[in-house]
């Protein structure tokens, strides 16, 4: 398994989902990322980490809440947001870092 930080290091945006397996809105979540991993292919990179498996890397990212979606590039965090997302603001996000 890769570890959180060679991962971030990234040259391709990488999509964080923080998530919990007991959240509703984290459920919601679950086909949107669906269809925007269909609608950007290669060009990001979507993941899920739960944080009730994570806790120490949810308290580094001081997640709060769940859903809490972030975006990294080479290793910086270029946008964070929690709650549900479109697939579409999800995309455009993303696209502002190809």
């Amino acid at each position: 398994m890769e570890k959180f930080e060679d991962l971030i290091k990234s040259d391709k945006p990488i999509l964080i989902d923080f998530f919990a397996t007991w959240c509703g809105p984290c459920k919601m979540m679950h086909p949107v990322l669906e269809e925007l991993h269909d609608k950007v292919g290669d060009k990001a990179r979507i993941i899920k980490i739960d944080i009730d498996k994570n806790e120490q890397l949810a308290a580094i990212y001081n997640v709060r809440s769940v859903p809490t979606l972030m975006v990294f590039k080479n290793g910086e965090l270029k946008w964070r947001a929690s709650g549900v997302q479109s697939a579409a603001a999800l995309e455009q996000t993303l696209a502002q870092y190809y």
